[in-house]
């Protein structure tokens, strides 16, 4: 098993300092770059443990804490293990942070975080890839869109909103998007229904987008967090392979 260093990190960006976590093979060498984009709960454990098991597998994790304009991580007092049906006012706190970071803020943010890694000795040089989880499927889209010669791949996992109807859905960034992606979509997941799966696929097809979107059945929003009550092991296991699959052909 290959040895892994680990740090917290300070970013600046235009708006203030964002604090985040980093983790990457301990053999002194610079690896392929990801951007591991959170969900809503935020950074904490379960997140750095996720990107501890990026580094074993070779590549250097950037996870920062995108609600730094609120403050660092833990920006919530969450439990050990997350039941959002027991705890309504856990949402009733992350909420108004979550939709206090527009998609602007987000890609002004995003250059700080790929500038970082493009300055780093621990990451390679080149384009990185993207993997988000809940909203941060939403971040790694846009970001591949956004800054199509830095990213390489993106994937997302029980994404939500990923194609409405608003003018700035992440989906009409299709376009402009190079990277290869790849969509895990929970299909109990109510803040993706089928149309718009239908939709980002369409958007997809029609950019000549490589990608792959998969509905991973029985699976519920956040069915890759094991601290939280939506975690399933089998849709896991399977985020995991799909997501070392992507990374092993863009690298």
């Amino acid at each position: 098993m290959t040895s892994v260093q680990t740090t917290t990190v300070d970013i600046p960006t235009e708006d203030g300092v964002v604090d985040a976590y980093v983790a990457h093979p301990g053999d002194g060498n610079p690896h392929p770059a990801v951007l591991l984009y959170m969900d809503a709960f935020g950074l904490r454990p379960q997140l750095r443990s996720m990107a501890d098991r990026l580094a074993e597998a070779g590549y250097t994790v950037l996870v920062p804490n995108v609600f730094y304009r609120h403050g660092r991580a833990p920006l919530f007092d969450l439990p050990e293990f997350i039941d959002p049906g027991a705890r309504p006012e856990i949402f009733e706190r992350i909420g108004p942070v979550m939709q206090a970071l527009t998609p602007e803020l987000a890609m002004r943010d995003a250059e700080a975080y790929l500038r970082w890694l493009a300055d780093s000795p621990v990451a390679a040089d080149g384009p990185v890839a993207l993997t988000g989880y809940c909203m941060g499927a939403r971040l790694a889209l846009l970001t591949a869109g956004t800054y199509p010669e830095r990213v390489a791949a993106a994937a997302g996992f029980h994404g939500g909103r990923l194609a409405t109807d608003a003018p700035d859905s992440p989906h009409l960034v299709a376009g402009k998007v190079t990277a290869e992606l790849y969509f895990g979509h929970a299909d109990e997941d109510p803040s993706l229904p089928a149309e718009q799966i239908d939709r980002l696929e369409q958007a997809l097809t029609a950019a000549g987008v490589r990608h792959t979107c998969e509905v991973y059945s029985g699976a519920h929003h956040g069915y890759t967090q094991a601290d939280t009550a939506s975690y399933d092991r089998e849709g896991d296991e399977r985020h995991w392979a799909a997501l070392l699959d992507l990374l092993k052909r863009t690298f």
